[in-house]
């Protein structure tokens, strides 16, 4: 015998299957509400890391190129120096004294801009300790110091051309 379903009965099988219904599209909207706010998240972390490596990276190019602007500028007063004494023999502009202020300076910075520009830098030291007391008078004193100074120079263009 087959079971009569009564009126009442009836309209709850519809609304049971029609909330049954109603919750499964739900659910299939919420996971996708979920993978949105999923996938926003991971993107908004990944450009905030990116965002802050950049940032790192702007800051170290920025430092180096403040050093090296103001190391080349203390290597052409350094050479001012050398100048002054050998070629004009003043004693007041071209003060020994002043160059190892300049001298030490340039070591400061050098080792801001990178491990080749501070060897250089602490070549140049050398030279200068070695041969500070003799550009009054020795040709080759210059020339031994113009060198150094040069290939400071040099490592410093290096060093600025490669930066991104």
């Amino acid at each position: 015998m087959k079971k009569v379903i009564s009126l009442p009965d009836r309209k709850r099988t519809v609304f049971t299957r029609y909330a049954i219904f109603c919750f499964m599209e739900l659910e299939k909207k919420l996971k996708g509400y979920y993978l949105t706010a999923l996938f926003s998240v991971v993107f908004a972390v990944v450009g905030f890391s990116y965002n802050a490596w950049r940032l790192e990276v702007s800051e170290d190019n920025s430092n180096i190129r403040t050093a090296s602007f103001e190391v080349l500028k203390q290597l052409a007063e350094l050479e001012q120096i050398i100048f002054t004494r050998h070629y004009d023999r003043d004693i007041q502009k071209g003060n020994p004294r002043i160059g190892w202020v300049k001298v030490g300076l340039v070591l400061d910075l050098s080792m801001l801009i990178s491990p080749k520009v501070n060897l250089k830098a602490e070549n140049l030291r050398e030279d200068w300790k070695n041969n500070w007391a003799l550009i009054a008078f020795e040709q080759g004193a210059v020339d031994t110091l113009s060198n150094s100074i040069d290939l400071v120079r040099n490592e410093i263009k290096i060093v600025l051309s490669q930066l991104k």
